[in-house]
């Protein structure tokens, strides 16, 4: 099956260029050994600054105030919360930017669906407001990778990941990875983006999309021409193709919890597809995700992508967009 018959005209032209597309920007452990680090001995870490407090852990379980009967498997954010609402935004087992796939649209990936879960990491302190999560290459893809956490001066997380494939056992020539948040019992399911239908007229507006189940109308990808993204009939990972009507017209989205809105904000260089699941986290827990793929990847290259993630107080769509602007701003001229 087929997911876009198009190919990134800069994907395409990759074999011509001497740079791929989505190489890594060189900001994490993985592709610069000069950067120092200490590791952490718990496999937690609090970052906080300005309004906001995460609580970073890897794959391990853990079980402390900040976090309690947090299970091991989900990494990234376990906690995040803010001076006006000290709950946690996910739900407390759980994490948000958590690893969760790593694929090919092959069933090759029976053998472990959530390999990033199983596979160690080690969480490496970089200084008081940054730390990275390193997994070495993982059992079954050979997939080296480094995910960086930063909290910004004024409580943004900016999020930077970097990979390298260290055997090309990707057989339809492209590295499928997905990103996995759990939302505790927000008060509407839906995430909101500008965009429109992708069959329908170009005219951007806000969309609120809910997906009616697991696996159903799940991901968003960008407008515009995309990669050719292949996958096997019965491939289990549900929420990957199972494409909605929709298209973002620009590369950000936000969900509200208990006033809060959570809000994703990329690079549009890099291509990532908005995915959502109204039960990934429980009956009544939705999951807040995204996924990226790299076409043309090679062996022992590295490439990478850099978003942020905000939490702040909610009262509009407007709102939200002009106080996230000045990032999604630093974030695309950073392209």
């Amino acid at each position: 099956m087929l997911v876009s018959t198009t190919f990134v005209t800069a994907i395409l032209a990759a074999g011509t260029v001497s740079v791929h597309p989505l190489a890594a920007p060189g900001k994490t452990t993985l592709t610069d050994d000069s950067i120092r680090f200490t590791i952490a001995e718990q496999g937690t870490f609090t970052l906080q600054r300005g309004p906001v407090t995460a609580v970073i852990v890897d794959n391990s379980a853990v079980d402390t105030r900040d976090v309690p009967e947090h299970r091991a498997g989900y990494n990234g954010v376990a906690s995040l919360s803010h001076k006006m609402r000290r709950d946690n935004l996910f739900v407390p087992t759980y994490a948000g930017l958590n690893l969760e796939h790593i694929h090919d649209g092959t069933l090759k990936v029976e053998r472990e669906r959530f390999e990033p879960r199983r596979a160690g990491m080690q969480l490496r302190i970089i200084d008081p407001f940054t730390v990275e999560l390193y997994q070495p290459p993982t059992p079954n893809w050979k997939l080296e990778s480094c995910g960086r956490y930063q909290i910004l001066p004024d409580g943004m997380l900016e999020y930077t990941f970097e990979c390298i494939p260290r055997a090309g056992l990707f057989e339809k020539d492209y590295i499928g990875l997905f990103w996995a948040s759990y939302i505790d019992r927000p008060e509407e399911k839906a995430i909101q983006f500008r965009g429109h239908e992708s069959k329908g007229p170009r005219r951007k507006e806000w969309i609120r999309a809910v997906t009616p189940r697991h696996g159903v109308e799940s991901t968003h990808p960008p407008a515009g021409p995309l990669p050719q993204i292949r996958f096997e009939e019965g491939f289990p990972l549900t929420l990957a193709f199972n494409r909605s009507k929709y298209v973002y017209a620009e590369p950000w989205y936000f969900g509200i919890s208990h006033g809060m809105a959570y809000v994703m904000m990329f690079r549009a260089q890099d291509g990532i597809w908005f995915a959502q699941s109204p039960t990934g986290g429980g009956a009544n827990n939705p999951a807040w995700d995204f996924q990226w793929f790299i076409p043309n990847y090679k062996v022992d290259e590295a490439y990478g992508f850099v978003m942020r993630a905000a939490y702040i107080p909610y009262e509009s769509p407007e709102q939200v967009a002009r106080d996230t602007r000045r990032h999604r701003v630093a974030l695309n001229s950073e392209s």
